[in-house]
């Protein structure tokens, strides 16, 4: 008798924009590729990353008609779907952070389900509420609560109680053996930022100002920042008022950084906080050194300093100039990250 496959169902905001988005797009291609029945159900129609699996695309239904109306209806498709396929588990990837909306998901949409949810980010008000009572209600009989760092976990545990809980890391994963070559101008030498550009939460303020007072800019390497986000013109300003805007290159947003982060020195990661970076995997594995902040949480568990990257303190622009200086001026040591990043 043939073994009946699992059915798994990921739940996330869209497929495009993020790490998080990105982590539940290569948790389609490693469920897939261990033959579960992979379904994704994407809450925005946002879809860059590839993925692998069946796509129920709410988003689409969301830009033709976001009426009450319209949510009724997405709402009763989301029900449907649920119900008819008959899903072994549901991850939910999305960030949760109002109760109530939460509270009617749970009550309606995940009714006799087998639910992990998954949460992605140190700053916890963004997945649990910050009473206690109220987040055992919603996930106090969960089927996992999976975090994506050790650091969260332990916070999770600290703060609430939990013991339904796990940490399972991010994975990376190369979609082909070919790299898509993205047309940007490139600057010869430049060390990377890549991701969302958004100052509160990633604070490249924090690396415009290391790069700075770094000895980089004298040496010919060059700043790229690659992405999208709400702080594109505020930091663009902030260059120029630091005579740097020949120095810092600004990239748009492209889906597959692959072939910018195999061409950069070593990646940068200057976050006020994370969950489990992906920028710092991505660039590890192929082979790219990383010097990031030891933010909450991540950087922490991924780099082992001096090994495969240069882990510093935050909130220290002198102590990341300092690194980038180390790395440029210090070839052994460079060398020595550089051989040890894809195997780390």
């Amino acid at each position: 008798m043939t073994k009946q496959r699992l059915k798994i169902a990921i739940i996330t905001s869209s497929l495009g924009g993020g790490g998080a988005q990105k982590s539940s797009a290569n948790l389609s291609f490693v469920l897939s590729k261990l033959d579960y029945d992979v379904h994704i159900i994407s809450i925005l129609n946002q879809i860059d990353y590839e993925y692998q699996g069946k796509l129920l695309n709410l988003g689409k239904l969301k830009d033709q008609n976001d009426s009450i109306f319209g949510k009724i209806k997405r709402f009763r498709l989301f029900y449907n779907y649920l119900k008819s396929e008959n899903f072994d588990y549901i991850i939910d990837s999305r960030a949760r952070p109002t109760f109530f909306k939460q509270l009617i998901v749970n009550t309606f949409l995940y009714q006799n389900h087998k639910v992990i949810y998954i949460i992605h980010n140190y700053f916890l008000k963004r997945y649990l509420p910050s009473s206690t009572t109220l987040a055992k209600l919603l996930y106090g009989k969960a089927n996992k609560l999976v975090c994506v760092s050790k650091e969260i976990e332990n916070l999770v545990v600290k703060s609430h109680g939990f013991k339904n809980i796990t940490t399972i890391y991010n994975p990376v994963v190369n979609y082909s053996n070919e790299i898509l070559e993205v047309s940007f101008n490139l600057p010869q030498k430049f060390i990377l930022y890549f991701g969302r550009i958004n100052d509160k939460v990633k604070n490249i303020s924090l690396l415009i100002d290391g790069y700075n007072q770094s000895k980089l800019a004298r040496n010919n390497t060059k700043l790229v920042i690659l992405g999208d986000g709400p702080d594109i013109t505020y930091l663009k300003q902030k260059t120029v008022d630091l005579q740097l805007q020949h120095q810092i290159v600004f990239l748009p947003y492209c889906a597959d950084p692959s072939s910018v982060i195999k061409r950069a020195l070593f990646s940068v990661l200057s976050s006020r906080y994370e969950g489990f970076p992906m920028v710092l995997i991505e660039s590890l594995s192929f082979g790219i050194p990383v010097v990031s902040v030891d933010c909450k949480s991540g950087p922490s568990e991924v780099i082992n300093h001096k090994k495969n990257g240069l882990l510093v303190d935050n909130h220290n622009p002198i102590a990341l100039a300092d690194a980038f200086n180390e790395f440029i001026e210090n070839k052994k040591l460079y060398n020595h990250c550089k051989e040890q990043a894809k195997q780390s």
